[in-house]
């Protein structure tokens, strides 16, 4: 077995940024990103917290990233695409509806993926338990990037559970985003998101109906 995988959530962030080497963390501040963004903040104050700025979230998001920001500190890294909202949605219309995929690939992955040039280690707050997609996770992966260069992607709640998380947000009073009190369940870009069509499937408000499970930031990278 990976050493990783025994060690709790707190043990993975220490071994990881006691092993040096320029840190980000990938965070779109739903709940699980919010627990792993306390941890590595108190092991690392000055991670560079990357959020991807589609031009198409929710106002509750904004508000809330800015809250958050505002309160902890946060050296905020705002990834953005090549081209803004008007000018994407001049040149394919609006293509979250007619091609879900192709948008998240313009203004989700590729701003990722150059942003993650700057990284060594990529914090995130993947969870087996979200999705089909993600049911294999390690805790400590190697991945290669468009560009050839790998870095360690770190996800130190892999193993939690739905409960563990909430838990956590309320024994360290973290208020969490928002639209969890309205009904959501999985929070993205507004036109792609509603509240869950199966209860027992907190993803399922994502892209309802398109037939996809994930925007690519957790899939376009090669697993080493």
């Amino acid at each position: 077995m990976d050493i990783n995988e025994s060690l709790t959530a707190a043990e993975v962030v220490a071994a990881e940024v006691a092993g040096g080497g320029r840190i980000c963390m990938t965070c779109s501040f739903q709940a699980e990103d919010m627990v792993v963004l306390d941890l590595v903040r108190k092991a690392h104050p000055s991670v560079d917290v990357l959020f991807l700025e589609t031009g198409y979230h929710f106002a509750e998001t904004y508000e809330y990233r800015d809250r958050m920001t505002a309160e902890w500190g946060l050296r905020l890294i705002n990834l953005t695409a090549a081209t803004t909202v008007e000018e994407h949605e001049r040149e394919y219309g609006k293509q979250n509806r007619t091609n879900p995929t192709g948008c998240c690939g313009i203004r989700k992955v590729e701003p990722l993926f150059r942003g993650l040039a700057n990284y060594d280690v990529w914090f995130t707050g993947l969870r087996r338990e979200q999705s089909p997609t993600r049911a294999g996770l390690k805790k400590v992966e190697t991945h290669k990037l468009p560009d050839g260069r790998s870095l360690a992607k770190v996800s130190p709640v892999a193993d939690w559970t739905n409960q563990q998380v909430w838990r956590y947000l309320k024994e360290h009073s973290i208020a969490p985003h928002p639209l969890y009190d309205k009904g959501y369940t999985s929070i993205g870009c507004e036109p792609c998101t509603l509240i869950p069509l199966d209860p027992n499937n907190p993803r399922s408000g994502r892209w309802a109906g398109a037939g996809k499970l994930e925007c690519g930031i957790h899939t376009f990278s090669e697993k080493q």
